[in-house]
């Protein structure tokens, strides 16, 4: 488990990780774009189902806002794949098996439920400038109003941003 959380100015840690169909992705991938990266915990559980149909649902304002969005749990390739075809997804879903980047963000954590502990993912979602550097983060996040939240963080910013540009 890491101990130091990420905060907001930190540069991202890197992220290369197979992805549903295949492929490999990466954050350097998206140089100069800004990413939204969430953790969930497993495919195909309500709230994880919830979370992902809604960055879907929205995945045209998100990019028209410039922004990525990349889910990530510990599953694998092959339930990424059901996952995303059972519910039409279109967020690329990334495939963190061996949990080494739930540790760099720091989402593998002790949980606890009905009494028993145990290390599962944290709910979390990491705002990712196009710098490379963590603008916002979303801990212990509750599904309902989320993604519409991380929406709005992703328009402030980038307002703000071309603001600042047009100076």
């Amino acid at each position: 488990m890491t101990d130091a959380p990420l905060e907001i100015g930190q540069i991202a840690p890197p992220v290369s990780l197979p992805r549903d169909g295949g492929d490999t992705v990466s954050l350097s991938d998206y140089a100069g774009q800004a990413v939204v990266l969430y953790f969930y915990p497993r495919d195909d559980t309500p709230g994880c189902t919830i979370e992902a149909s809604g960055f879907t649902d929205m995945a045209a304002e998100f990019s028209a806002a410039g922004v990525v969005v990349l889910g990530v749990s510990k599953d694998s390739v092959k339930k990424h794949d059901k996952f995303r075809d059972k519910y039409a997804l279109s967020v690329p879903l990334l495939s963190d098996e061996d949990g080494d980047v739930c540790e760099r963000y720091g989402v593998w954590v002790e949980k606890n439920m009905y009494g028993k502990t145990y290390l599962g993912i944290e709910r979390a979602t990491f705002l990712i400038d196009g710098a490379g550097k963590i603008a916002q983060v979303w801990r212990k996040v509750k599904v309902p109003g989320h993604v519409e939240a991380v929406l709005d963080a992703t328009r402030k910013l980038y307002a703000h941003i071309r603001q600042e540009a047009a100076k």
